[in-house]
């Protein structure tokens, strides 16, 4: 990564690293901060803004202190200045401080690489990810009203091609592309390695899909 990467902050976006992400791009500073990017190595940095950003978002509201490096892939620059983009996921980094020398933000980072390392911890990762393919499987069965009501609790998510993609690859893009809240994406992006973050989305899964099953249950819950 750059000495200082630029932000872009979002209120609902979370990025994981190896999952692709299209944005469109219109506020003037951002606009700056993909021109000087794509005028560079391509790369920004994705963070999620805090709750309560509405007050102050013109200028720069608190965010997540981690986030998640991406490189524009691929660009379209349309006649008025905004760009269409799509970012790949690259590295998840800590913020350290803020630079306030550009319209836009940028930031001192410090890289927070995957910690999985050992046959272990694959190992585990391979019986997670087969846990994940049974609990988003029957969602996938629309003519079942218990398959519909798991759709309903996970999102529409399509699994055609998840056979050949790697574990790690898969446990970010369902991540990333599951119909989940914008914190709960974040805590899972937080989580230190792979394995602890395949664990807790089949736990999170797991309970979305018994609220999902349980009437009342979503009610009572607090």
């Amino acid at each position: 990564m750059a000495d200082l990467l630029p932000l872009f902050p979002l209120s609902t976006v979370v990025l994981f690293p190896n999952v692709f992400l299209p944005l469109h791009v219109f506020e003037p500073r951002y606009r700056e901060m993909v021109a000087d990017a794509l005028a560079g190595d391509h790369v920004i940095g994705m963070v999620l803004l805090r709750p309560g950003w509405e007050h102050d978002y013109d200028g720069r509201p608190p965010v997540y202190l981690v986030g998640c490096s991406g490189v524009i892939t691929h660009f379209e620059r349309l006649n008025d200045g905004r760009y269409n983009i799509i970012l790949r996921g690259v590295e998840r980094f800590r913020i350290l401080g803020e630079d306030h020398g550009r319209s836009y933000r940028r930031a001192r980072v410090d890289a927070l690489p995957e910690t999985d390392a050992g046959p272990e911890d694959r190992a585990i990762v391979r019986a997670l990810r087969a846990k994940l393919e049974a609990l988003l499987a029957p969602a996938l069965q629309p003519q079942h009203a218990e398959s519909r009501s798991g759709r309903a609790a996970l999102g529409a998510v399509d699994l055609r091609g998840a056979a050949a993609m790697p574990d790690p690859d898969l446990v970010n893009a369902l991540a990333q592309y599951l119909d989940l809240e914008p914190l709960e994406k974040q805590a899972l992006l937080e989580q230190s390695c792979l394995r602890s973050r395949a664990q807790a989305l089949v736990e999170l899964l797991e309970m979305k899909l018994m609220m999902a099953h349980t009437p009342g249950l979503s009610n009572t819950a607090h």
